[in-house]
């Protein structure tokens, strides 16, 4: 099973960020050996000048990694579950 880890790109006070890790959360599977589990990491942008000057105005912005390959970004402002369900897939 591939380790998964997933990057939310947010800040304080952002709806859309709080929107888009439920809807990314509502994904992943209840069991942990299950092939839907990953894990979430949630960085403000705001702590982070170079991310603030990356990622400014896309916010939320969600990326992905397999087994600790280079990340790639899936979507921004809203969660897109097509693409976050097809690099779950990818590989499988």
């Amino acid at each position: 099973m591939s380790k998964i880890h997933f990057t939310l790109y947010s800040r304080s006070y952002c709806h859309l960020c709080e929107d888009m890790l439920q809807a990314l959360l509502a994904l992943r599977a209840p069991d942990e050996n299950d092939a839907g589990w990953f894990a979430v990491e949630v960085i403000d942008v705001d702590d982070h000048p170079e991310l603030v000057a990356k990622y400014d105005e896309l916010v939320p912005v969600l990326s992905g990694s397999k087994d600790g390959r280079a990340p790639i970004q899936l979507c921004h402002y809203f969660l897109d579950a097509g693409s976050v369900r097809k690099f779950l897939n990818e590989g499988d």
